[in-house]
């Protein structure tokens, strides 16, 4: 831990140099972050309850620094570091032996053609699927994050939200419209064919957006180990996911659907997962009212009564300019599981 104070304490005085020297060099440091805390009670499908005093009710709380600097012709130079914590024991990540820089950790080019990223990415479903859901990137409450990759069973997308040793490249944005590529390689000298890769097509103007996704496995961390990601499926080897989500702000509420169908192609056979998730955010003056749901069925070769249904409520509103302070309810039921009821109050700070 002593390196991890010493690598923040070398990035502020870095930053804070960078800064001051910005009107000459064309360059900027910025650390960013928020905090979040959640007390209450949390009973997954199945499982008993426990009383909880942990991080990440509505987010998950982490710590970033970005930096920038103007290469000329329209063309600029950049970077992102950014580590998980966890509020309730102190430690990096999102669980113990988690990476350090897990969110996201590259550097790139950006120019009027777009932009290529290299090193550890957030991919494009990820980022559709919390940006397309009213309770963004909760995986405490969400039901659109959880049927994605919180699954049971034979359910659920296999991999991190994060991929390591990848490049992306990002179109610029083109009368609303957008794309993404990005693929990630197996960096071993036996697997030079493709290990994972995933496009995105968005579209975002005026109240409307809408998103469509589709990503492509045939490894989770290491090559050869998809079989181990997913135990409900024996023998797995390869996953596609398809994805469209979309939001309209109607002033009076927002309102979010999506669908999405995973194929995964095991040595016995093939099971398919659809899943519909529908979720409306109520502005009321400065705070808001969310609710979501999400129903996900397999059928195929492993999915016995593999049923999922989820639904969630919650309450989030501003106390001042950078802190809000939120409630919510979720119920989860899976099969012939027993249900799951989770719900308390967070605090959540943005600095």
């Amino acid at each position: 831990m002593c390196n991890h104070f010493k690598l923040i304490a070398l990035l502020c005085l870095f930053g804070t140099a960078s800064i001051s020297d910005s009107a000459t060099a064309q360059s900027s440091i910025t650390l960013y972050g928020h905090v979040d805390g959640f007390v209450g009670e949390v009973k997954n499908p199945g499982s008993r309850a426990a009383v909880v005093m942990q991080g990440g009710g509505m987010s998950t709380s982490y710590w970033g620094v970005r930096g920038t600097e103007d290469l000329g012709d329209a063309y600029s130079a950049f970077f992102v570091l950014e580590s998980y914590l966890q509020l309730n024991n102190g430690m990096s990540g999102r669980f113990s032996n988690d990476r350090f820089f897990s969110r996201n950790a590259y550097l790139g080019i950006n120019g009027p053609y777009g932009s290529i990223r290299a090193g550890r990415l957030t991919t494009p479903l990820y980022l559709s699927t919390i940006n397309q859901n009213p309770f963004f990137n909760s995986y405490l409450f969400s039901p659109w994050i959880f049927h994605t990759y919180k699954g049971l069973g034979p359910q659920g997308v296999v991999g991190d939200s994060g991929w390591d040793n990848a490049v992306a490249y990002t179109s610029p944005n083109l009368r609303g419209f957008s794309s993404q590529l990005i693929y990630s390689f197996g960096n071993s000298a036996d697997q030079q064919s493709s290990k994972k890769w995933g496009a995105q097509l968005a579209y975002a103007n005026g109240p409307l957006q809408t998103t469509f996704n589709y990503q492509w496995i045939n490894y989770s961390n290491l090559a050869g180990d998809i079989a181990k990601a997913l135990p409900a499926i024996p023998g797995l080897q390869s996953e596609a996911t398809l994805q469209a989500a979309g939001s309209y702000n109607f002033n009076l509420f927002r309102l979010f659907v999506g669908y999405m169908n995973i194929r995964d192609d095991a040595m016995n056979g093939v099971t398919i997962t659809n899943t519909e998730h529908a979720g409306v955010s109520i502005p009321l003056q400065t705070a808001s009212i969310l609710a979501a749901l999400a129903y996900s069925k397999s059928t195929g070769l492993f999915s016995t009564d593999a049923r999922r249904f989820t639904w969630s409520v919650g309450y989030d509103s501003p106390i001042s300019k950078r802190t809000d302070a939120y409630v919510a309810f979720k119920f989860d039921k899976y099969g012939q599981l027993s249900a799951g009821l989770t719900y308390g109050v967070g605090l959540r700070h943005q600095f």
